[in-house]
């Protein structure tokens, strides 16, 4: 017999196997998900979930495709995070620091709690990587934030309101379009695309069945 858990979904009880993750656990309750999820894999960042444990007093959160269900566990989702999402023209602005304190101001009102690094689902240095976008260090910024998987939840533990993956993203466009050298291998294959240099090649790729192109993917040539 499996090991079985008792949890609670949105306030129900459940007994589901302990081997599962919560998304697991709640598609054998009999949910059938069509939001707050996605690739399942931990990249999307499409089911951040609130949980807490009997006796912890720590409300807890975290990807519901990533972690296992625990005896007790209370589970409550969400349909997403709400991020504050500024527009803005990424040919029009510049990699300065007022272009920040204009876009999202509130990051000066960061209170150096820590709460957004201690609720990361991946485990990244969120509040150092809003200093440096604090010091117009976008190219810092970038490189700390890069594996942010905009799941939200950073943000919802802020107390300043902080949207922590926008900023971040922010200042990996600003850094992308700006700081780094330009790479003339994808420039050049871009206007090669743009030239119709790979139409035919193209054509006669989708006109294949799909069993062969099954067969050339498997069989294609990995770079080391």
């Amino acid at each position: 017999m499996e090991e079985m858990a008792n949890v609670h979904i949105m306030g129900k009880r459940y007994r589901v196997p302990a081997i599962l993750t919560i998304m697991g656990a709640m598609e054998y309750a009999g949910y059938h998900l069509v939001r707050g999820c996605g690739c399942r894999n931990g990249f999307c960042g499409a089911c951040a979930t609130i949980y807490r444990i009997p006796n912890d007093r720590e409300l807890k959160v975290c990807l519901a495709c990533q972690t296992t269900v625990a005896d007790g566990m209370y589970i409550a989702t969400l349909p997403f995070f709400p991020l504050l999402k500024e527009l803005y023209d990424i040919e029009s602005i510049r990699p300065a620091q007022r272009i920040m304190m204009q876009l999202y101001p509130e990051i000066y009102s960061c209170i150096g709690c820590n709460a957004c690094t201690k609720g990361c689902t991946q485990d990244l240095n969120v509040m150092q990587y809003i200093a440096h976008a604090q010091r117009g260090e976008y190219d810092i910024c970038a490189e700390r934030s890069f594996d942010c998987v905009m799941c939200g939840v950073c943000s919802s533990r802020c107390p300043a309101g902080i949207s922590h993956p926008q900023v971040a993203l922010l200042a990996r466009r600003l850094t992308g379009k700006y700081l780094v050298p330009k790479a003339e291998h994808l420039e050049r294959r871009v206007r090669e695309i743009e030239n119709g240099d790979f139409d035919r090649l193209l054509a006669g790729l989708m006109a294949k069945p799909r069993e062969e192109l099954e067969a050339l993917y498997n069989q294609r040539e990995i770079e080391a």
